[in-house]
């Protein structure tokens, strides 16, 4: 009886071991936009968590939160965005205007079958969130922003606030023709401290074109402190209708953590603002534990 027991028991671990290794597989899909193929990888079953990663990233910066969200039941999807790694890299500058992001994003909505997402957006993921959201109220449930403030907020810091516009020179810099000559893979990947991964991103940034990287600046950062463009305009219209969750690293030399401040006059749903202090920019891996975490909770609280 008790051998019977065992080989029963160990008979469960192997049956679970095999699940759990078969729905956190990693499988690439793509979807497209209007002739442009957006690549990305999907795991899991549940509710659809679309995540979107910023400059200079690509996919495989949520491998942790995949991990965490694929074992709690979520159906998760990591972009990379057009321009990186094995998305398409369309040219000229108007193909990166933000219009075509917030297209790439609905893309994949719906080449997963669904109608609706909950979005996890980082830099310019983040500003893509954001705009999906406001432009597309019906296709997100859920936001989860990592360090860039609501457009409003955005303006504001930098229409008055010397230090955000000090520290956003280097997107100017970007805006300049040739600023691309400047970029390698293995510089795109300094900030990369686990030395496995940053090899992934040297690949991943060798496949991309660093050309495209900069036209999302030329696109669509504003290039003046008074110009209002889709990430920085204040809007009376630009309202969010569904629960926002944002983290910040107050260490973050890009983006000033004043610029989100009056966050909740822009969401007409709750609002929970998590601030880091250790932490930099790159708030998922440099708080990772308490981001995944977070963002895991706060989405379980939410669960329909």
């Amino acid at each position: 009886m008790l051998i019977r027991m065992a080989f029963l028991m160990l008979s469960l671990a192997i049956t679970t071991a095999a699940h759990a290794s078969s729905s956190s597989a990693l499988a690439d899909k793509y979807a497209d936009n209007n002739g442009v193929r957006i690549h990305y990888v999907a795991s899991g079953k549940g509710p659809l968590v679309v995540m979107i990663h910023g400059f200079p990233d690509y996919w495989a910066t949520w491998k942790p939160l995949i991990r965490d969200l694929g074992a709690d039941g979520y159906r998760t999807v990591a972009i990379d965005d057009r321009g990186y790694n094995l998305s398409d890299k369309p040219k000229g500058v108007a193909a990166y205007a933000m219009s075509n992001l917030v297209a790439d994003v609905a893309a994949v909505i719906a080449a997963e079958g669904r109608s609706t997402a909950i979005l996890v957006g980082h830099d310019w993921g983040a500003a893509i969130a954001w705009q999906v959201a406001i432009q597309h109220p019906e296709l997100v449930n859920r936001l989860v922003i990592l360090s860039v403030p609501h457009p409003s907020g955005l303006a504001r810091e930098l229409a008055n606030n010397k230090a955000q516009q000090a520290s956003s020179q280097y997107a100017r810099n970007f805006q300049e023709p040739g600023s691309e000559t400047h970029l390698t893979a293995e510089k795109l990947a300094a900030w990369v401290k686990n030395p496995t991964e940053r090899k992934g991103y040297i690949d991943a940034f060798e496949r991309s074109d660093f050309t495209a990287m900069m036209n999302y600046y030329r696109a669509n950062y504003p290039k003046s402190f008074d110009e209002e463009t889709p990430v920085a305009r204040i809007d009376e219209h630009d309202v969010v209708k569904c629960p926002v969750l944002v983290i910040h690293g107050m260490k973050d030399q890009a983006l000033l953590a004043a610029g989100h401040s009056g966050t909740w006059e822009h969401v007409t749903e709750d609002t929970t603002i998590l601030m880091v202090p250790t932490a930099g920019h790159w708030v998922q891996h440099d708080a990772e534990a308490l981001v995944d975490r977070t963002i895991k909770d706060w989405l379980d609280q939410r669960r329909n």
